[in-house]
């Protein structure tokens, strides 16, 4: 248990500092704005750059890994979505509350919590991992609410497809390791002024986004909108979202790697750490973006990380001995 809350308190410590400077109000109500923009324009994509123009090409193959963990994640956003439709909710927020479900935080605390698992090796199954869920799924669940808006009128389909490819290549996480690969395959050497200026944002990467998300769940506190009964059917739905998210995923995930692909023990435990995240932020901005209710998405955020402590602990915990071996 002491190695547990070793692992875990540094990550969640965090996410609680950043909640409470914002609660007592050391930083102000656009501290979770801005700080937020310092991570995904400069210092993710520092980090992500690195990674992949350093990575070599047996490093970055791992269709095994990248299978494994798409079709968990992709699998449950699909069963959400027809669950939420057969319940009678529109396609657009079917699909908001399926991302909320299978859309694991990688991003802010994928990279440093598996660091401390799994050491360097980890680097690269997280940045696949992360382009999946922001590239991926983010861009399937986006010509979902396209779909449901119509703006896929007939003959439009392809015009709709490449504007959502151009949207998601000119967003910096994905934008970022891409051009980290095409320096790779070029083998062209990182200056040694570039690489130390790089390293020093790529360091800033998670502690600055482990604090954001906690500035971001002190601003978007659960408020009770309607009536009573609206808050609690709001409040239902998340809480199964969570469940969701934190437990059926990672099962899901865990069958996938270890039964279906046959990956290692050490691949397994990555997919399945990475798919246990709670849910990170995309959701709430997509719901934002295009206007849907965005107060079970909050709650789930909210809730899935909260929770996540006790259940990220226990499957450090099953996972401990091999674990151990791999840090």
């Amino acid at each position: 248990m002491a190695f547990v809350f070793s692992i875990i308190f540094p990550v969640f410590g965090l996410v609680l500092a950043g909640y409470g400077c914002r609660r007592m109000g050391v930083l102000g109500p656009a501290s979770a704005t801005e700080l937020n923009r310092f991570v995904v324009w400069l210092a993710l994509p520092a980090l992500l750059f690195q990674i992949m123009a350093k990575a070599d090409w047996s490093t970055l193959y791992q269709p095994g890994f990248t299978a494994a963990f798409a079709a968990s994640g992709l699998g449950l956003f699909a069963l959400v979505v027809l669950l939420q439709r057969w319940r009678g909710k529109s396609l657009a927020d079917a699909s908001v509350e399926a991302l909320a479900a299978a859309y694991p935080n990688t991003g802010y605390m994928g990279f440093p919590l598996t660091l401390v698992l799994f050491g360097n090796e980890s680097l690269v199954p997280t940045t696949i991992a992360t382009m999946l869920v922001v590239c991926v799924m983010f861009g399937v669940a986006i010509v979902a609410i396209e779909a449901a808006k119509h703006a896929l009128h007939e003959g439009s389909f392809a015009r709709a497809f490449l504007r959502i490819g151009w949207s998601l290549l000119k967003n910096p996480l994905i934008a970022s390791p891409l051009l980290g690969i095409a320096v790779a395959c070029m083998g062209w050497p990182m200056p040694g002024s570039i690489d130390k200026f790089l390293s020093l944002l790529a360091a800033a990467a998670s502690p600055c986004a482990l604090v954001s998300l906690g500035l971001f769940l002190a601003s978007h506190r659960p408020q009770h909108e309607g009536t009573a009964a609206q808050a609690t059917n709001v409040n239902r739905t998340a809480w199964s979202l969570t469940a969701l998210k934190l437990v059926a995923l990672p099962a899901i995930t865990w069958c996938m790697a270890s039964q279906v692909f046959g990956l290692s023990a050490l691949h397994t435990q990555m997919a399945v750490i990475l798919s246990a995240l709670p849910t990170g932020t995309g959701p709430y901005m997509l719901a934002d973006m295009y206007q849907r209710p965005s107060a079970t998405t909050a709650r789930t955020i909210l809730f899935s990380t909260v929770a996540s402590v006790a259940t990220i602990a226990a499957i450090i915990h099953w996972m401990a001995p091999a674990t151990v071996t791999a840090a």
